[in-house]
């Protein structure tokens, strides 16, 4: 299929100027492998009207946006496509107060689809670090005055942050994990997840990160005040700024999907050209994500 390319926005309108044109595209995409029967798992079926698809075991007709994250869209799918063009080709993205307003559709909706945007780039964890790794960890809120080192404010949202450098000391790629406190037991999932055991890691001298010798390199010496991780004190600040962009609140339950997002475009920032098809493909991949279940998360 033709993959939409660029981050030309009078280009991108142009090549999918309504819903039917947004629909042909990611039925093409949804299909390029062959069908598959949403139901009863045929792969038999037969293209129908409107960029459907009939199974020929069960009779089961399915759309292009069903099983997709895209499922029941309400507001229009080129409005649709058009928040995920925004979201993957801008480098800090927009809230979904100005979503809204620029798509003529209300926050809370504009929102709520921007978080089925979020959970397509969180990462597939198929690709873990490999060269030179710095972690830390930093508070997403500021830092307290008169005070160094760790902060334990309940209030502050508590991240660790992971950063790949070559060997030029050039960053590569970044992770971000919100975290309920510096324990080691806390500090495991982002090196489980997102760190190879052959990577050369390198921390503070924080001691959550001692039990973690028996099965990663790791390698301890002083911050320095920030001097000995330059590069990655420059990737927190950057994550600490674009959440302080965002004119609405942030909150412990969905600061993760926010992380996702920034490493999502970071991790990606030499690959612009194909970022919007790339989200495309995770959007159709993904399993429909329902306004009930986001506000599980909100009520837990």
């Amino acid at each position: 299929m033709e993959v939409f390319k660029g981050q030309n926005i009078l280009n991108f309108i142009k090549e999918l100027p309504d819903d039917d044109a947004c629909k042909a595209y990611l039925a093409k995409m949804k299909w390029q492998d062959g069908f598959t029967c949403g139901k009863c798992g045929h792969t038999k079926g037969c293209e129908k009207a409107g960029y459907k698809y009939q199974c020929y075991n069960c009779q089961h007709v399915e759309s292009a946006t069903a099983n997709t994250l895209f499922h029941k869209v309400k507001f229009g799918l080129q409005k649709a496509f058009c928040i995920v063009f925004e979201m993957s080709t801008s480098s800090k993205s927009i809230s979904s107060i100005q979503m809204g307003k620029r798509f003529d559709i209300r926050q809370g909706t504009a929102w709520y689809f921007m978080q089925k945007v979020r959970t397509s780039m969180e990462s597939s964890r198929q690709y873990p670090l490999s060269e030179i790794v710095h972690v830390d960890e930093f508070t997403v809120g500021g830092k307290e005055e008169g005070k160094q080192g760790r902060s334990y404010d309940s209030k502050k949202k508590k991240a660790v942050i992971a950063v790949e450098l070559n060997n030029k000391h050039q960053i590569k790629r970044a992770y971000v994990k919100s975290i309920e406190d510096y324990s080691s037991k806390s500090l495991t999932p982002i090196f489980e997840e997102h760190i190879g055991a052959g990577a050369k890691v390198v921390t503070d001298k924080w001691r959550g990160y001692e039990p973690l010798k028996k099965t990663y390199n790791i390698e301890q010496k002083l911050s320095s005040k920030g001097k000995n991780f330059k590069e990655l004190h420059i990737i927190i600040m950057q994550v600490k700024s674009w959440l302080r962009a965002i004119p609405t609140h942030v909150s412990n339950w969905h600061i993760q999907k926010y992380f996702d997002e920034f490493c999502f475009r970071l991790n990606r920032s030499q690959a612009k050209q194909t970022i919007f098809h790339k989200t495309m493909e995770k959007m159709v991949t993904k399993k429909p994500l329902y306004q009930s279940q986001i506000k599980q998360i909100l009520s837990v």
